[in-house]
């Protein structure tokens, strides 16, 4: 799927809808990055709500962001059920209003309470509607807007949307450009390992996971005794302690709260152990990381289901967030980071099912929209 942008006479205009986690506005800065590495021209507008990770994030980036009102959709007869048509329709006269002042050629929504009003005045307005779902299990917001779009994407195989085309997660060009082999050395020193042990990074997310934490901190005496060297990142605020108060040290043990720069983590990763976020798999997967993922065991087994192709391929294992112990760790993992053959079979497969290029696959899409 190509579009020749030689033709284009006008400045374009790209309204993006989406915010709240960092799952969605981190593909959404992915697609907003390749439509200006296409249209240098084009006009970029980011909406989101005034609570969310992307009055932070999305300003940081360089784009410029507006906000329309929160409108969370009751799941079960209440109070807030009563309101939402009233809140609704306010938000969707803010879409609008936003649409019209920035003269909007085409509205890309990636998911979240922000997209349902957005979608609902374009399709009034008559703008084409782009829509990329990132979750196995799409969203209400997408859900509804596919119904008024005939350009809806999907970043794992098996979502069932209508009409959509499967062309993977948009990623940052750091990690889709990411070559593990020649960045692994330098990127371990950089995080504090060591060159020559087997590297376990385990992660919960930005905020963190307490059931994994707990997990890892039990089983450090086996993993050290194994060799193998652990960076923790523990979540921001979620630092793990010793029973006297202190941080938790052990040989070959190193946490933190945070890391700046995934990549990096990527490279250094003899083994992932992290939660199955649809970014996270899908990213592993484009740059082919052994990982072990522990799915959110709240929700609706969204995270289950965005691993389960990978797991299938061989390229990852899952465990149960209830199964995650001590013991498994031992049985299963150490052997797992003990056999570099097996690792890297492992990566091969991974790798394999990965696609690095959605955001340029998207950022086609959105010119194929505005074309038609």
């Amino acid at each position: 799927m190509t579009f020749d942008s030689s033709h284009a006479s006008k400045p374009l205009s790209v309204v993006l809808a989406g915010g709240g986690t960092a799952g969605h506005i981190s593909p959404l800065l992915a697609i907003a990055d390749a439509i200006k590495a296409k249209r240098p021209d084009a006009a970029i507008l980011a909406v989101g709500t005034p609570s969310g990770m992307e009055t932070r994030l999305i300003p940081a980036a360089g784009y410029e962001l507006a906000t329309i009102d929160r409108v969370p959709f009751p799941r079960r007869p209440s109070a807030d059920l009563l309101k939402l048509p009233g809140r609704l329709n306010a938000a969707v006269r803010q879409a609008r209003s936003i649409l019209e002042e920035a003269h909007a050629d085409v509205l890309v929504g990636v998911g979240g309470y922000v997209c349902t009003p957005m979608y609902l005045a374009a399709r009034k307005l008559r703008i084409p509607i782009v829509i990329h779902e990132a979750n196995m299990r799409a969203g209400l917001a997408n859900r509804v807007g596919a119904r008024f779009s005939h350009y809806v994407a999907v970043a794992f195989a098996g979502t069932r949307l209508r009409g959509a085309r499967h062309v993977g997660m948009p990623m940052r060009a750091a990690i889709s450009g990411l070559d593990r082999t020649a960045a692994g050395p330098s990127a371990k020193a950089s995080l504090g390992l060591s060159p020559d042990r087997p590297a376990l990074i385990v992660t919960g997310g930005s905020s963190g996971a307490l059931s994994i934490n707990r997990s890892i901190a039990a089983a450090l005496p086996a993993l050290a005794a194994a060799g193998i060297q652990t960076l923790h990142i523990t979540g921001n605020g979620k630092a793990v302690h010793n029973d006297d108060g202190g941080l938790l040290a052990a040989e070959g043990y190193r946490q933190v709260e945070y890391v700046d720069g995934m990549e990096n983590v990527y490279a250094a990763a003899d083994v992932l152990l992290a939660r199955a976020g649809a970014a996270t798999v899908s990213e592993v997967a484009a740059v082919g990381v052994p990982a072990v993922f522990v799915p959110l065991p709240i929700g609706n087994g969204e995270q289950a289901l965005n691993a389960g192709a990978l797991v299938a391929s061989g390229g990852a294992l899952l465990v149960d967030d209830k199964d995650l112990s001590p013991g498994w760790l031992e049985a299963e993992l150490i052997p797992l980071l003990s056999d570099r053959g097996r690792l890297d079979e492992m990566a091969r497969k991974s790798e394999a099912l990965g696609i690095r290029n959605a955001d340029q696959r998207m950022a086609d899409l959105v010119l194929e929209a505005v074309s038609a």
